[in-house]
């Protein structure tokens, strides 16, 4: 590369970083301090009294040792407390006024060196000056970029070197090194402190991200199963369906051509319907075992095997005994003259009563409970209800998210659940599910989800 290509390969990074420093440097961008978590605003407070401190010290050491005129001290000490002040709101624009209070000092401290005013005087920088340009770029580096806290750093060191070392005072104890230390070692403090809140600030947004993608994928796992139990229940219908269209004709005299042309079409769209819901079942089936499932809960023996038929409120007392077995004592109450229900009510029904008793059993040890169901003309009422527990809860193995499938369970069927803490300690879930089923009950099971919460009541009754 000949001499003039490398001049202007120079000159292009020489620009390249003038506009770098200008736009990092030259700013009145605002960046303040945030309240400290449990020191709140006493970093800021004490921060003021240092910026008091420097500029009382440094009136006093240019006025009194270094020999400047006192008007002109009290500015340059202004300035230099005021910069720590100015610091916890605009670090970039305290900086500067900073570096130009230390600059102008510098100047007149030195002209006194040379004149004879002062003797043996700290030079270029007094320790009041460096004091406050240390808090000064530790602010600096605190909120800024690494990148605008070692220009900052350089652009000092290199005005300090100028100053001292090409232009030079006499009479004088240097103070140039000891600063341009300390100022290095408060810039690498203040910029690993920024990174560790800034790894901190990154842990939490991921473990919060993490959080709500555990629930999304719950709500999905307990819809699909919704889906699967629902799904067994109409497949259930559909085949008698099939069967009646089938036999209707045998039961009527001489029927007519029309009747069983309608009676076949019946049947054939109720078996077409019925290997539809065969395919998507072997889907939903099929993909459910690739996901864990935690062990068994009391009373959940029809889960042992997918394919059992899908159990009722008659099934209560069954499940209740099951749980004592387990060695929970519970008592089972059903008041109300018991009606038919949709078979999707039923199963609701006694999942939620298993649930809520399986919370018992895992976050409840020693408590007693109780299972009430009350039948109503339009629905049902369930409320299961235990006491305080008599020792602590061990660490439990689940998702957590027990509360949230029955949450969705009562909400697909127009129906509500609650759930909290007692007044004794112990806990209460109550849910209520109407006699009549939303006709977009079943949308509901295959809507896709909103966005998760980021958490979820506690699964948990202790």
């Amino acid at each position: 590369m000949t001499e003039s290509g490398v001049a202007r390969v120079l000159r292009r990074y020489v620009l390249r970083w003038s506009r770098v420093l200008r736009d990092d440097l030259l700013t009145f961008r605002a960046d303040p301090l945030p309240p400290f978590v449990w020191l709140r605003w006493l970093p800021h407070g004490l921060l003021c009294v240092v910026g008091f401190g420097v500029t009382f010290g440094a009136v006093g050491q240019l006025g009194s040792d270094g020999g400047v005129n006192p008007q002109i001290a009290f500015l340059i000490g202004l300035a230099q407390g005021g910069a720590v002040v100015v610091a916890l709101w605009r670090p970039v624009p305290a900086w500067s006024l900073g570096t130009v209070a230390m600059l102008v000092g510098a100047v007149e401290v030195r002209r006194q060196l040379m004149a004879g005013g002062a003797h043996d005087f700290t030079w270029p920088w007094t320790a009041a000056g460096i004091i406050g340009q240390m808090a000064v770029l530790l602010l600096l580096a605190l909120r800024v970029p690494t990148r605008v806290a070692a220009e900052a750093f350089a652009v000092t060191a290199l005005l300090t070197w100028l100053v001292e070392g090409q232009w030079g005072a006499a009479d004088h104890t240097p103070t140039g090194i000891t600063a341009v230390t300390l100022f290095l070692v408060v810039v690498v403090l203040g910029t690993a402190l920024r990174g560790r809140r800034e790894a901190r600030a990154q842990l939490v947004e991921q473990t919060t991200l993490t959080a709500e993608e555990r629930a999304r994928r719950t709500l999905l796992e307990e819809r699909s199963r919704i889906a699967r139990e629902l799904h067994d229940v109409v497949a259930h219908h559909m085949s008698v369906i099939s069967i009646q269209a089938q036999v209707a004709p045998h039961l009527v005299e001489d029927p007519s051509e029309e009747l069983k042309e309608n009676l076949a079409g019946i049947r054939q769209n109720a078996l077409e319907a019925l290997t539809e819901l065969r395919r998507v079942l072997g889907v939903l089936r099929s993909e459910q075992l690739d996901v864990p499932r935690a062990p068994a809960a009391a009373g959940s023996e029809d889960d042992a095997t997918p394919h059992a038929p899908q159990p009722t409120l008659d099934r209560l007392d069954a499940l209740v005994e099951n749980t004592r077995g387990a060695g929970l004592r519970v008592t089972l109450e059903v008041t109300g003259d018991r009606r038919p229900l949709p078979p999707g009510v039923e199963l609701s029904a006694y999942r939620i009563v298993q649930e809520a008793l399986s919370n018992v059993l895992r976050h409840a040890p020693g408590a007693t409970a109780r299972v009430m169901v009350e039948h109503h003309t339009f629905g049902l009422s369930m409320m299961v209800v235990n006491s305080r527990p008599t020792s602590p809860a061990p660490p439990s193995a689940g998702a957590g998210h027990g509360l949230l499938g029955m949450r969705e369970r009562a909400a697909m069927l127009g129906g509500g659940l609650w759930a909290g803490p007692e007044p004794d300690g112990g806990y209460q879930v109550s849910a209520f599910l109407p006699a009549q089923v939303p006709t977009d009950g079943l949308d509901h099971v295959f809507a896709a989800p909103a966005a998760a919460p980021a958490s979820h009541p506690k699964d948990s009754t202790a």
